[in-house]
């Protein structure tokens, strides 16, 4: 593994310091910023993950997490931005792809987890969406990873997020139809394609984890099933796992804004 530190940066905020950092996947050398507190102890560090499309670096989410005492490294996607490789639209949720996008967070994890200035600190990671298939496999591989934090982070199978979310339009609702419904549904069978690999599942990388995890979920997500994702956690945290999750009724996909503070005072007790 390569791993190119970059201090040229050093630009500093009200609270917080930025450094830029460069890491390799898969000969691609990758593009991102770590994000340090000035003004508070360090807790914890994280990487944060991508949900779908063509995604840059998110600063707003790096500094929210240093104002809370969490370091965060933050990239630009494969293939966008500053960051080399290809970047994959057709065939995103096919196995190829989450495989390597969590080759990608093993190697921004193992950048974080080796800097310096982050010694004896728990690293983590966090993402939304898509980044649900991601992290867990990503936490799996590395060995590293000391939690997990997922907003509207599927826990289910890829097939059944295209079933719920083709049933729905992709659309947050007042009311939200079940899985069952979604699937109840269908004229035909679902068949999902050869093409695409496995049908990825969190819950194989989930069952074989042993580190605590927090999953944001809104009541009014039309994107994936919340429901079934939920029923899948209670199994897992019935059979001993540390996973966490909360349902917040009024909100839907994207609840990042209103849900922050949840996720990184849950960080900071898990770092204890």
């Amino acid at each position: 593994m390569v791993i190119l530190f970059l201090h040229s940066l050093g630009v500093h905020g009200e609270n917080h310091r930025i450094e830029d950092v460069e890491f390799i996947s898969h000969g691609d050398r990758l593009s991102g910023s770590i994000v340090f507190p000035v003004d508070r102890e360090i807790h914890s560090a994280v990487v944060f993950v991508h949900g779908s499309g063509k995604q840059t670096r998110n600063m707003r989410w790096a500094e929210g997490f240093a104002r809370e005492g969490v370091a965060a490294l933050v990239y630009d996607k494969r293939g966008v931005g500053r960051s080399g490789g290809e970047y994959e639209g057709e065939q995103s949720v096919g196995e190829r792809n989450i495989v390597l996008l969590a080759d990608d967070a093993v190697s921004a994890l193992n950048t974080l987890s080796s800097h310096p200035a982050l010694e004896g600190v728990p690293v983590g990671l966090a993402g939304i969406s898509q980044a649900g298939w991601i992290v867990p496999l990503a936490a799996e591989k590395s060995g590293v990873a000391s939690f997990m934090v997922l907003w509207s982070g599927p826990v289910c199978k890829v097939s059944e997020e295209d079933i719920f979310s083709k049933y729905t339009g992709d659309l947050d609702g007042k009311r939200v139809p079940s899985y069952s419904e979604a699937l109840d549904s269908r004229k035909q069978k679902y068949i999902w394609p050869d093409f695409l690999g496995k049908d990825s599942d969190p819950n194989e990388s989930l069952a074989k984890l042993g580190i605590p995890g927090l999953w944001i979920f809104g009541g009014r997500d039309g994107s994936i099933p919340v429901d079934l994702s939920i029923q899948n956690l209670q199994k897992l945290r019935d059979a001993g796992h540390g996973y966490d999750y909360v349902l917040f009724s009024s909100l839907g996909h994207n609840n990042m804004p209103e849900t922050f503070s949840v996720a990184t005072d849950w960080i900071k007790r898990s770092s204890k």
